[in-house]
């Protein structure tokens, strides 16, 4: 397996849907009312779901990707950098992951019954279930939480090597 120095068009590709996707997931979710006890999922609630299981599976495919095609750490960078660079990564990855299946998680504690986008029914991830609802609920805000605060870390990183180191770390994902 060879390690490029440069992510190649799929993984470029993946990573900028996926940005595309969690800011229509954000703004959605920030804009959707709040969940009452016996609330049915409207369009707000089902585009969020839909959008979310495409994640999902992006994500998945993006790890998988990755995994087989490996992009080394920028070897200009400090090592401090390269290892927190890699550290945020990963940790995307798997907060993603978190996140979205928590959201799905939800849903089927819930009893909701999705079809992605309309089409096709999701399956449930497990019986309605109203004490692990709470539970479920909680760890999804928290992985929002976590997932933004990093997400603005790496548009932080990002930002200052292109403006204040103008090292060309940035030119790996354009």
């Amino acid at each position: 397996m060879k390690t490029r120095l440069r992510y190649g068009t799929t993984a470029k590709l993946f990573h900028w849907v996926i940005v595309a996707l969690l800011a229509c997931q954000y703004a959605i979710g920030w804009f959707m009312p709040d969940i009452k006890s016996d609330m049915a999922p409207g369009i707000g609630m089902t585009c969020h779901i839909s959008i979310g299981t495409t994640i999902l599976a992006l994500i998945v495919f993006r790890f998988a990707w990755r995994l087989t095609h490996p992009v080394a750490p920028e070897s200009s960078l400090p090592a401090y950098q390269r290892v927190t660079s890699e550290a945020v990564h990963w940790l995307l990855y798997v907060v993603i992951l978190a996140t979205t299946l928590s959201g799905w998680l939800f849903a089927s504690a819930r009893g909701w019954k999705i079809a992605w986008f309309f089409m096709t029914p999701l399956p449930m991830l497990t019986t309605e279930n109203p004490s692990l609802l709470h539970e479920i609920d909680g760890w999804h805000q928290a992985f929002e939480w976590t997932l933004l605060f990093l997400i603005g870390g790496h548009i932080l990183a990002a930002v200052v090597h292109l403006l204040y180191y103008r090292d060309g770390v940035m030119r790996r994902m354009l």
